[in-house]
């Protein structure tokens, strides 16, 4: 009794502690506000401008076939997404920085206590190995997740939680509730497809290997499913009712050739994916360590579930990779929800599964005592500490990109609106070395942007005003034709680069636009971070430049003329 309490105690005192670094890694988003650093690409460039169009648009709610005239002159109002969305909602009661912090805040507190209950209950049972439960679990909170992912990554753990205590008819309201709410707070496309996908092999493997039918773990699967194309009713839709081609339908993903193909496999593995990134390079070692110990002691069966895991990861990886080689391609053209749908997406398991490999690994190590212990709580320790510097407030700032405030410099662009004097509806903008989301963020209608799917016939319009920039350099020109999310004004002198600050001496020289292709879209006006020396040339007018202390962006305005 005296040593269950003990173990009781200590491990509360891990929990404080863990409660205590997250409070410490969530603080800037809180006291900064505005002030703070936090990633653009898929962030600042796109999702967080896309709360703030849908929710200031009087869409929201909008019926199917809406659209909302702010982008590229009505974009679809399905191409923002579902209105049931717990991060919509954030964005729509709260400024955007709240809104954000809260959402940073929501995910890595249920990322905690999802993986802290998994591991307690199915996977590091033992009341001595506290200190691996609390600190693995807080590994995983502080990884670096794609923000607008909400939990599509950082929830399955929660989830497995759930599905495993129904497989094994140990479930309680509180799992049927997670599976619930879970889908309101998550991504159905962006993450629990692929994990509900593997809830159902699961759920193959008991039929065939324990000839056990389990009709409420299939039922629980159903359930959640369910839930997700309910709230997912706009997707489901445009999968079931045939619609005009979209961006997606030109997409060429399938280029690499089987060397290269093979290089990414190992690329993933060893570093991860930008959208579910656990950088996890620095404990694997550990993990390799620990299956050198299985191979060593042949204890194939009594760690089974490691040495599973061990493989899933690499298979994973391998799957990943070659979604994307080249001998694909003529089926994806036959198939073309192959191209629309990114099945490569099955690699979102992997924080789940990488971090589940690094508590059985430190598990092992426990074990055996002595110096082996050792290392195992200097492999996580270390691995805490790393993700904890590699918080957002640390990371960007110090690689010089700019705060929330600096990047969007409301202000700046409040001044540019007053000097064009004009309603924002009443003219069409587009950027040039600045992402259009800086200029729709202000409220400006923009004819560029960056969206997961747009019509494609708009896409052929605007490819017009591109067609001479994009023939001088092949990587841009493949880059929108067979992708083209990046609507934007590419230019051949800039690349596919989009922050040109005011301290850059890029000058653009050699410009060469089809103005009348922009204005018959409706543009009037080019905001430009950088100067265009041949503007005039190229039916430009320069009009005046703006930029202010508190900004990053020196703005060079050009009317078409």
């Amino acid at each position: 009794m005296l040593k269950h309490w003990s173990h009781l105690q200590k491990e509360t005192k891990y929990m404080i502690v863990a409660c205590i670094v997250l409070i410490v890694y969530l603080s800037p988003l809180y006291i900064l506000g505005g002030n703070a650093h936090i990633r653009i690409h898929d962030n600042l460039d796109s999702n967080i401008t896309w709360y703030k169009i849908l929710t200031q648009s009087g869409e929201l709610f909008g019926s199917i076939n809406s659209t909302i005239p702010q982008v590229i002159n009505g974009i679809p109002r399905n191409t923002f997404g579902t209105e049931f969305s717990g991060i919509v909602w954030l964005h729509a009661l709260f400024p955007t920085m709240v809104a954000y912090a809260l959402s940073q805040t929501l995910t890595r507190v249920f990322a905690f206590i999802g993986m802290y209950l998994l591991l307690k209950k199915h996977f590091i049972k033992d009341p001595d190995l506290s200190f691996i439960r609390v600190g693995v679990s807080l590994a995983f909170a502080l990884t670096p997740f794609w923000p607008s992912g909400m939990l599509s990554t950082l929830g399955m753990p929660l989830a497995l939680w759930a599905f495993l205590n129904i497989r094994s008819n140990q479930s309680t309201w509180k799992d049927w509730l997670t599976l619930t709410l879970l889908p309101f707070y998550s991504s159905f496309v962006l993450g629990f497809f692929f994990f509900l996908t593997a809830m159902g092999f699961v759920w193959i493997r008991d039929v065939i290997v324990n000839r056990k039918w389990n009709i409420r773990f299939l039922l629980s699967t159903a359930y959640m499913t369910t839930i997700y194309l309910i709230i997912e009713y706009r997707l489901v839709y445009s999968l079931i009712i045939p619609e005009a081609p979209t961006s997606r339908n030109e997409f060429v993903s399938s280029t690499l050739s089987l060397p290269h193909t093979i290089k990414l496999i190992f690329k993933n593995y060893l570093l991860g994916h930008t959208h579910d990134m656990t950088l996890h390079t620095p404990f694997l070692p550990l993990l390799f360590i620990a299956l050198w110990m299985v191979f060593k002691r042949k204890t194939w069966v009594s760690d089974k579930r490691f040495v599973f895991l061990m493989g899933l990861n690499f298979i994973l990886s391998v799957w990943y990779a070659f979604w994307f080689y080249k001998g694909w391609e003529p089926l994806k053209e036959r198939i073309s929800l192959l191209n629309t749908f990114n099945f490569a997406r099955f690699h979102f398991l992997r924080p789940l599964v990488i971090y589940l490999l690094l508590a059985l690994s430190c598990q092992m190590l426990w074990k055996l005592r002595g110096k082996w212990r050792k290392i195992a709580i200097i492999f996580l320790s270390f691995q805490i500490i790393f993700l904890f510097l590699y918080n957002e407030e640390i990371r960007y700032r110090v690689i010089g990109e700019p705060s929330v405030n600096q990047f969007y410099s409301t202000h700046l662009f409040n001044k540019i609106d007053h000097y064009i004097g004009k309603p924002k509806s009443s003219y069409r903008v587009a950027s040039i070395g600045i992402h259009p989301s800086i200029a729709q963020y202000n409220g400006f209608y923009t004819l560029d942007t960056y969206n997961n799917f747009y019509p494609l016939s708009y896409k052929h319009q605007f490819r017009k005003i591109i067609a001479k920039e994009l023939d001088k350099n092949y990587q841009l020109k493949t880059y929108f034709d067979h992708w083209g999310n990046r609507c934007y004004i590419f230019v051949n002198e800039l690349g596919k680069h989009y922050n040109f600050e005011k301290h850059s001496h890029k000058k653009i020289k050699h410009l060469q636009l089809n103005i009348t292709a922009f204005e018959k879209l409706g543009g009037r006006y080019i905001f430009s971070a950088v100067p265009i020396e041949n503007a005039k040339q190229d039916h430009l007018k320069f009009l005046k430049s703006f930029s202010d202390s508190k900004s990053v962006w020196k703005i060079y305005l050009y009317e078409a003329n």
